[in-house]
């Protein structure tokens, strides 16, 4: 069930942890709720500022690019939500790697050399950078997984113009070095991450949360040549964390098996780790704040009347 009903509202969905209304034809009010998910399965318990810690990384990293490319975030009426422009999605996610690691070291480390139609360099080790960041799209299932395209399958199958690829594969490369930027000034590293982008009104928009932990994968500067050298692992933000405590404890979304209990203990320390995410990507303190149902909603509408008389 819906948490709010909107005048107006004319659709309704339910993501694994965000609620997203759409309003008229123009606007999409994202709620980024306290709900964490791991190995696609949603967790029985809520973690108390996920949501605030989420949006605001995302809106200030929307803020932070905008001279880059135009961007559907609006405005952020309360702690944990977003309102922006309703865009018409392009079917592609826009996946860009600075380091082989995660799926493409997978694919590496079987001997393949290309992936999404990209040549990967011999000599390779997990985690190296590559000569310069590499973009591997996937197409955005509707069910099921992801599955890797290549430039040339995108625009042969109709999923974009050969214009519009040009248009977001220059985004991309230029949000990525500024992501790759925000994050050296902070100690990181931004290993890879991915964009979503949109039409409207015949131009590509920015859409979705961008430069988060839960979106993005970040690795420690400082020790990362020494570790590399090593053969060690290195060290990452992420939500990496959860899934580990879940490991540990038997636990990866297959049949059969219990989420492990997740104590007060757990619930808040899991939480004081999302506001330390915040704090090393921003390097801001991260201020919690605590809105009843009631209060977001009324600033919701302000906003949307705010909207409105612009």
């Amino acid at each position: 069930m819906p948490q709010f009903q909107f005048a107006n509202q004319t659709a309704f969905y339910q993501g694994k942890v965000r609620d997203v209304y759409t309003i008229g034809y123009d606007l999409l009010v994202m709620v980024a709720s306290n709900r964490i998910s791991a190995f696609d399965v949603i967790l029985p318990r809520p973690i108390p500022y996920k949501g605030q810690v989420l949006n605001q990384i995302a809106k200030y990293m929307l803020d932070a690019t905008r001279d880059i490319c135009p961007n559907w975030l609006l405005d952020t009426p309360a702690p944990n939500v977003s309102v922006g422009k309703r865009c018409e999605p392009l079917k592609v996610e826009m996946v860009i790697r600075g380091n082989l690691t995660g799926h493409a070291w997978r694919t590496y480390k079987e001997g393949k050399r290309t992936l999404c139609g990209v040549t990967l360099p011999e000599g390779l080790k997990e985690n190296d950078f590559f000569p310069s960041p590499i973009i591997t799209p996937s197409t955005k299932a509707a069910a099921g997984h992801d599955e890797d395209i290549s430039k040339d399958e995108i625009i042969a199958q109709g999923l974009m113009t050969a214009s519009e690829w040009e248009k977001v594969a220059d985004y991309t490369q230029k949000l990525f070095a500024r992501g790759q930027e925000l994050a050296s000034k902070q100690g990181l590293i931004l290993v890879d991450t991915k964009y979503e982008f949109g039409i409207l009104d015949g131009e590509v928009i920015l859409m979705d949360e961008i430069h988060t932990p839960d979106s993005s994968r970040y690795f420690y500067k400082e020790g990362f040549e020494e570790r590399q050298a090593n053969g060690e692992h290195q060290k990452q933000l992420s939500k990496e964390f959860v899934r580990e405590w879940l490991i540990e404890n038997n636990f990866m979304g297959k049949e059969g098996q219990t989420v492990p209990e997740m104590t007060d203990e757990k619930v808040d320390s899991i939480s004081k780790r999302y506001i330390e995410l915040y704090e090393t990507v921003i390097g801001e303190k991260f201020v919690p704040q605590d809105h009843s149902d009631e209060e977001t909603k009324t600033a919701i509408e302000a906003s949307f009347k705010r909207l409105s008389e612009q």
